[in-house]
């Protein structure tokens, strides 16, 4: 079958998957939770995507068996896939010794003893973007802060250090969904970040103004003094200053990993033993990320055979016209593949080769696409009450996450921002191509 022509039957594989997962998750997170275990998290992704590889198999009897494992192949030796396999394991030995070095410790609790009382909300979000910036994690991110945020602003305080978290989540160059958006459109992670950068550092600041005004409404909290070793939080700040300075992800990546061996034998938080073990773990937390990408970018390559992606062009032609509409379908459809699978980073290796596509043939800059798939993600990742992020801030807290939702000011203002550069951008796109004929 050609992979040009439309076949809505080929996105059955996407569609089980949906159903399966989401559907699981559901059910094990409101209807019948297990105790201790978060409710999209008992079914893993992984047995999802490989029933939906299976029915993918199925489907297109016209081809040989050989040549959908060819396909699979193909799907899976692309550069770009192969190069954010070999991202993901060494930014997951950079997560596992940084940790371990005590440098997220040291360099939360560096921040926190310079902000004023009367700002510990504001303090809580700029802490929060710098951290998850560094860490390339939103979830680490609100694991360090968390305890504090209770302590400190209860809910306001919570919803604003998960928004923070997704601010680094996604902007860092470390960071998976980064990495996921920058190779699924092959663009330069410095080129990416400068085009996203002019949406949420935007979204940022007037969350902080916000922030600001009802903190000055409001009493002031009370901080205490945290413990911190300054050197162990100075690789991160190094790291963050190399990464924006466009300096290869590989170099800057394995630099960090030195720097904070150095350290962390320096100040006696790490010895040789432990920080290879923790670099051990960190790589293992990537493996299930790394399997995920495996199997999409075989799922990729049969529905794209059987004419899905086809399919997915011809209802975004039909609905989205112009290069506005193209990006808006982009974001759209990522923002919908996050809130099924509750998975930012999944939600966009499965958009990202849909989303090139799109971009191709409207007309849209890779940088831009990349930015959107993330922002997209980020937003919907974000704010629904049942993604690890909300999830986790909500365990740790020990309120429901649902209650954090109405605090999560920052990605409801990101919302609104990317809908406006859209609107700006796409125009004068529009302006451009006008003319260039």
């Amino acid at each position: 079958m050609n992979e040009n022509v439309p076949n809505p039957k080929a996105l059955l594989p996407i569609l089980v998957f949906l159903v399966f997962y989401l559907g699981c998750g559901i059910y094990f997170q409101y209807v019948s939770p297990i105790e201790g275990q978060m409710g999209f998290y008992v079914v893993s992704v992984v047995v999802a995507f490989s029933i939906a590889l299976i029915v993918a198999f199925l489907q297109n009897r016209r081809l040989t068996f050989d040549w959908k494992i060819h396909l699979c192949a193909k799907g899976i030796g692309d550069d770009n896939i192969t190069i954010m396999l070999f991202i993901f394991l060494v930014a997951g030995a950079f997560s596992g010794i940084a940790s371990e070095a005590g440098g997220a410790s040291s360099t939360a609790n560096l921040l926190l003893n310079v902000i004023p009382a009367s700002m510990a909300v504001p303090g809580l979000f700029i802490i929060a973007c710098i951290i998850s910036l560094a860490m390339g994690t939103s979830v680490g991110t609100i694991t360090v802060l968390m305890p504090i945020a209770v302590s400190v602003a209860a809910s306001t305080g919570i919803g604003t250090v998960v928004g923070g978290a997704m601010f680094g989540d996604n902007l860092s160059f470390i960071s998976d969904t980064t990495i996921a958006a920058t190779r699924t459109q092959d663009v330069e992670m410095k080129d990416k970040f400068r085009v996203n950068l002019g949406i949420a550092l935007p979204a940022a600041i007037i969350t902080l103004a916000v922030l600001v005004a009802m903190s000055l409404s409001g009493g002031a909290a009370q901080l205490d003094h945290y413990d911190f070793d300054l050197l162990q939080a100075l690789p991160y700040f190094i790291v963050l200053i190399v990464a924006i300075c466009g300096v290869n992800v590989f170099v800057v990546l394995l630099g960090g990993i030195l720097l904070f061996a150095l350290v962390g034998g320096l100040t006696g938080s790490l010895t040789f033993a432990t920080a290879f073990s923790a670099m051990g773990d960190g790589t293992s937390e990537m493996f299930e990320t790394m399997i995920v990408t495996i199997l999409v970018a075989s799922i990729s390559a049969l529905v794209r055979e059987n004419g899905g992606f086809a399919a997915i062009l011809e209802f975004i032609r039909s609905h989205f016209r112009g290069v506005r509409g193209g990006m808006l379908g982009t974001g759209l459809l990522t923002m919908l593949m996050d809130i099924a699978c509750a998975n930012n980073t999944v939600a966009i290796v499965v958009a990202g080769p849909i989303a090139k596509t799109i971009g191709k043939d409207y007309g849209i800059q890779p940088t831009r696409t990349a930015s959107l798939i993330d922002i997209f993600s980020c937003v919907a990742q974000g704010i629904i009450p049942y993604g690890a992020q909300l999830l986790v801030a909500a365990n740790l807290a020990g309120i429901a996450s649902i209650s954090i939702m109405p605090f999560c000011i920052y990605q409801m203002i990101l919302f609104a921002c990317v809908l406006i550069w859209i609107v700006l951008r796409g125009h004068n796109d529009k302006e451009n191509a006008r003319a260039a004929a």
